[in-house]
């Protein structure tokens, strides 16, 4: 009966790869990160049907079903009496060298309203078993942060170490020295054990690491991100290039996520198994937001104190001004070319929509969900490498009365001409009598250059 378990998991590990193998097949075969993760199931396979010197490491991932009876210890704080919009959530240790803990804390409340932080909560996962430190950092905390910490906007928490599974005589894959397995094994545990905590306080969730700087009003901005992406499906948000460093998830996926972080733990690294996650769940392509909202600011690594200048050089210290762009759908009568979709242009990511040679009375037409309250308005079109393929003749609009079939407005108000392919209007929350529903961009001159719009900003203002 012993070994019952291990065969259970034996057959389970298998199927999960197939499950992989099969999955993966549908993807595009020309991926390279797709195909990285074929191999990797191929040889996860092959593995667990090999009967000889796996025992022990079935019997380590049987061991790590416990996670979710983790008797985590409150170090401080007190969790939120309601379900918040966003948790923050990072895991620190002892580091030979620096400690960013508490900047980055100060950052985080510094860089946030109250009317934000009143939907946030910020969770710490003190993950050294130095009991001392923690101890410390947590008197440290306590003295620095205690009007957070009542409030319920700050939670710190301990997972202990006999919770842990094996940390020794680990796999050495991609020839790493044993203490540099050891340190990232262990730190994929660390955040499995928080993702895992923090899977019901809120809505969304942020990973960040323990030595980052944040932009202003970081919370809202993601907030207009998430919203931006209303309709489509989507798995990790991105709001930086580093690492694990501004990643961001719907709270139900959290359980899911920390079962696979401890499932192959001792596999790589735990940016490398974020990559495998968001395409198992199917997002193939990573979306990610500029400019940056978090940055390194660590000078030595949490592992053996190495110097580590990793910097973000997308990162804006304010982002305050970014624009509000309501959900909304896009239509035109430019032939679009391959993938350059009108959504593209109203993307807040480095991407852009690009049609062939539009004629005079073509339009770009953005219908919004629900009518905003326009504030401002902004449009770039043409690019650095394609300096021909802006808007030579233009117009911008805006629209009411929505149209039966979501196409369009039945009425349109002008609003400004284009100049040099650039268009921005500010001051436009009175510019109509209705409030708009629609922001049309009509072609007022056939060009045989084809058209880039590399960006459409709008910023709104709340109904009054």
């Amino acid at each position: 009966m012993r070994c019952f378990p291990k065969r259970l998991l034996t057959t389970a590990l298998t199927l999960l790869g197939l499950l992989l193998l099969l999955s993966l097949c549908l993807q595009r075969p020309d991926d390279p990160l797709v195909e990285e993760v074929k191999r990797w199931a191929q040889e996860m396979v092959l593995q667990q049907l090999q009967p000889e010197g796996n025992l022990r490491s079935f019997q380590e991932l049987w061991n790590t079903s416990a996670s979710r009876n983790v008797s985590y210890r409150y170090l401080a704080g007190h969790p939120p009496s309601r379900k918040k919009f966003l948790t923050v959530g990072l895991s620190s240790v002892k580091r030979k060298r620096g400690n960013y803990l508490l900047d980055t804390l100060k950052s985080i409340f510094k860089q946030s309203t109250q009317e934000e932080l009143e939907e946030m909560v910020v969770v710490v996962h003190l993950a050294d078993p130095d009991s001392e430190w923690n101890t410390q950092v947590v008197t440290d905390i306590t003295a620095r942060f205690t009007p957070q910490l009542l409030r319920g906007q700050l939670l710190v928490i301990h997972a202990p170490p006999e919770c842990y599974p094996p940390l020794e005589g680990l796999k050495r894959n991609y020839n790493d020295a044993e203490d540099r397995v050891q340190f990232r094994s262990k730190q994929n545990v660390d955040y499995a054990y928080l993702l895992s905590f923090a899977a019901n306080l809120s809505s969304y969730y942020l990973m960040i690491e323990d030595d980052v700087q944040c932009s202003k009003s970081f919370f809202t901005t993601i907030r207009k991100a998430v919203a931006s992406q209303e309709g489509s499906y989507w798995v990790t948000l991105e709001f930086s290039k580093l690492g694990y460093i501004g990643k961001l998830y719907h709270s139900s996926d959290l359980p899911q996520l920390a079962q696979f972080l401890l499932l192959f733990y001792q596999e790589m690294p735990c940016d490398w198994l974020l990559g495998h996650f968001r395409l198992l769940l199917t997002q193939k392509e990573v979306i990610r937001f500029k400019p940056s909202l978090f940055q390194h600011i660590g000078l030595y690594s949490s592992f053996q104190g190495s110097v580590n200048q990793l910097k973000d050089n997308d990162f804006e210290a304010d982002s305050s001004d970014l624009p509000d762009n309501p959900p909304a759908v896009m239509f035109t009568d430019i032939d679009t070319f391959e993938n350059y979709l009108p959504s593209k242009a109203y993307s807040t990511m480095p991407e852009y929509f690009w049609g062939k040679s539009p004629s005079a009375s073509s339009h770009f037409t953005i219908v919004f969900h629900q009518p905003a309250r326009i504030s401002r308005l902004q449009i770039h079109t043409g690019s650095e490498e394609y300096h021909t393929d802006y808007l030579h003749s233009g117009t911008v609009e805006l629209g009411s009365q929505r149209q039966g079939k979501g196409k369009g407005c039945s009425t349109y108000t002008h609003i400004g001409a284009f100049e040099k392919g650039h268009f921005e209007r500010s001051g436009l929350e009175n510019s109509t009598a209705a409030t708009p529903e629609c922001v049309r961009i009509l072609v007022t001159e056939s060009q045989s250059e084809w058209l880039i719009i590399r960006s459409i900003s709008i910023w709104t203002k709340a109904n009054t």
